[in-house]
């Protein structure tokens, strides 16, 4: 099994408009959570989401097609064999509100599958393109199935590519659940009431030691292990047992070769709502037998990004290791019960070398990443 490097990180989110600056918003403890002015929100259970500012479509594109040419300015180049692989919720799903209202849209845009072709397309990759749709869960599974692929010696290189737009259709349809907050979201506290929507991207270049050696690249940090697992318990709610998190987390901590001592901190899913953030607190007490490391969820500050999440709390966790800083959780003030002493509103310093990051989804979909901090090459 082959080595495998991020050799290059950027994200675009509520908070910045690059990884530096959004590491720099949630590291100061404060929300890019606010009130909506993108479209009416009166029919709604709440009024409040972390957009980017100024985003705006560019003629009958997407949203998300904007957050892509934005991450493309920021990308240092991709070998010309890269495999993309591309991780999205709903893809360009505000071209079909454009086309309810008469407007000009590109029907391209809708389909998930666009981002990485157009990705490839301006990078002049030939590596190949492949789609995940996995819910919340999709850049996380991205970000494994790439490393398998590149650990298992199919390709050299892949970069994972992960957007999603904060539209009227997926606000409607998380207020249709009952699951939106009507305040900024406050992961692990328990008076939660809700998760808030979120928009960004985030674009990840995953080589192989051997082939980054040979370009020149150096390690922002090493994908040490994965795992996935499905609960299969619901369509939209987790295992209260947390048994498909369990399951997942493990199986990456069992591929990394390492023990659960090992790990020095988690990046949680922390979407703020009442059933997950409990599952993910049985999950982890659980697997570390009740001596749970440092946990942490970014959602506080840049919204749930759906499936963009996983990639961008990936490209925050190689801050968090290289920065041996364990981010604040925005909002979180009351601990939830299990919570305490691990969850903490202000950041702190962190001892070791490797971070766990997870993400769930719905239809019981959970995946775990285990990074690693580089040492001297």
């Amino acid at each position: 099994m082959r080595e495998v490097w991020i050799t290059d990180a950027c994200a675009i989110t509520a908070a910045g408009d690059s990884l530096e600056a959004t590491w720099q918003k949630v590291i100061s403890g404060t929300t890019a959570i606010g009130e909506i002015d993108r479209f009416p929100t009166q029919a709604y259970r709440s009024t409040v989401a972390a957009t980017i500012r100024g985003l705006e479509a560019v003629g009958p594109g997407s949203l998300v097609s904007t957050i892509l040419d934005r991450l493309l300015g920021q990308l240092n180049g991709a070998p010309t064999d890269a495999l993309v692989i591309a991780a999205t919720t709903k893809a360009g799903i505000d071209n079909l509100e454009k086309m309810r209202r008469g407007l000009a849209f590109d029907p391209g845009d809708i389909l998930p599958s666009s981002i990485g072709e157009k990705v490839a397309a301006k990078l002049g990759l030939r590596g190949g393109v492949m789609t995940i749709g996995a819910a919340c869960a999709s850049s996380t599974i991205a970000v494994a199935q790439g490393a398998a692929m590149i650990s298992s010696g199919s390709v050299e290189s892949v970069l994972i590519c992960c957007a999603d737009a904060m539209t009227e259709f997926l606000f409607s349809g998380f207020s249709a659940l009952q699951a939106l907050s009507g305040v900024a979201c406050k992961p692990f506290d328990k008076d939660r009431s809700g998760l808030s929507p979120g928009e960004g991207g985030a674009f990840l270049l995953l080589m192989s030691s051997t082939r980054a050696r040979q370009k020149g690249h150096m390690p922002l940090c090493i994908v040490k292990g994965f795992g996935i697992a499905d609960d299969a318990f619901h369509v939209t709610a987790p295992d209260p047992k947390g048994l498909g998190l369990l399951r997942a987390a493990s199986n990456a901590i069992a591929l990394a070769g390492i023990e659960k001592g090992d790990i020095a901190g988690i990046s949680a899913h922390g979407t703020g709502t009442i059933q997950n953030d409990l599952m993910e607190l049985t999950a982890f007490h659980t697997l570390f037998d009740g001596d749970c490391p440092p946990l942490y969820s970014v959602k506080g500050c840049i919204g749930h990004t759906f499936g963009a999440a996983g990639g961008i709390e990936v490209a925050l966790g190689t801050k968090t290791l290289l920065e041996q800083t364990i981010p604040p959780t925005v909002g979180f003030v009351n601990p939830e019960r299990g919570a305490e002493g691990l969850v903490g509103s202000k950041p702190v310093s962190m001892a070791g070398d490797y971070l766990l990051t997870t993400n769930s989804g719905f239809g019981g979909i959970n995946a775990a990443i285990i990074l690693k901090r580089p040492g001297s090459y």
